[in-house]
């Protein structure tokens, strides 16, 4: 899989997207990396340590986050996606749902990608925004489509969630976008309990049967919080047993704060596996 100018070998190793939240309340590290000066230093932090794409995002969806409106989400990562691609030589991705409708007065997506962004990784599988779709497919770039539904409300969890993924594949293909330019998340910590966060980490193989790269996003989740009783800054060792489950299960990417301590667990992960 081609991300930007980096050929990903996504059926045989697991690749790290750093995390670069630009927002004052994300549940993590808001407030941290909102000034370009700092977030520019992470940026070169995270490639050092080993961070294989640089994941950008202006809004938090925390629990109870505030929404942004498409403005405000614009002014925070574009100028950042713009720093990052004149001075590393990395992939870059763009965390929004907000595309071109003008429900949104703008079009972050859009904007992202012309500014550098070789990916769009949407929240809501393409269905919160309709004009996304099209929008991935006019300029041709990588897609992660993550499985979300406003309340954990199912009739048959795994198959229910695993039909509502392919719907966001179907959306994808049905507006142009190629095959070979997709990949799943399956949504750890959003519309799901706590239970079901478990199992879908358990049962991370089966998003491997629907035929695209999987990325896992875990770090630093509630998931781990309710299963240890820790607050976020200590969930580093909770993180690393899922991105080992990940690599177990085939993953291509991980999604993570902590880029050494994640990169060593996949190293060694891999090594025992003799990949």
């Amino acid at each position: 899989m081609k991300i930007g100018n980096r050929e990903f070998d996504v059926n045989h190793k697991t690749y790290i997207m750093g995390i670069l939240n630009v927002t004052p309340d994300s549940f993590s590290d808001g407030g941290k990396w909102n000034q370009k000066d700092a977030a520019l230093a992470h940026v070169e932090s995270m490639l050092q340590d080993g961070a294989d794409i640089i994941d950008v995002g202006g809004e938090s969806t925390r629990p109870g986050f505030a929404q942004v409106d498409a403005q405000e989400e614009a002014s925070r990562v574009l100028p950042m996606i713009e720093e990052i691609r004149r001075r590393f030589d990395v992939p870059i991705s763009v965390d929004t749902y907000k595309a071109s409708v003008a429900e949104y007065k703008a079009s972050v997506a859009e904007q992202a990608i012309q500014a550098g962004a070789d990916l769009v990784n949407d929240v809501w599988g393409l269905k919160k925004d309709p004009a996304m779709a099209g929008v991935i497919a006019k300029h041709g770039v990588a897609c992660c489509l993550m499985h979300n539904k406003k309340e954990a409300v199912y009739d048959n969890f795994l198959v229910d969630m695993l039909h509502e993924t392919q719907e966001c594949v179907n959306l994808a293909r049905a507006a142009g976008v190629q095959a070979d330019r997709i990949i799943v998340d399956p949504g750890v910590g959003f519309g799901k309990d706590y239970e079901m966060n478990l199992l879908t980490i358990r049962r991370l193989d089966l998003f491997r049967e629907l035929g695209y790269p999987v990325l896992l996003g875990t770090s630093r989740k509630s998931v781990i919080g309710l299963t240890l009783d820790l607050p976020t800054s200590e969930r580093v060792e909770g993180t690393l047993a899922t991105t080992v489950m990940g690599v177990m299960s085939g993953c291509a990417f991980v999604r993570v704060h902590d880029i050494k301590e994640n990169k060593r667990a996949i190293m060694m992960t891999e090594a025992i596996l003799g990949k």
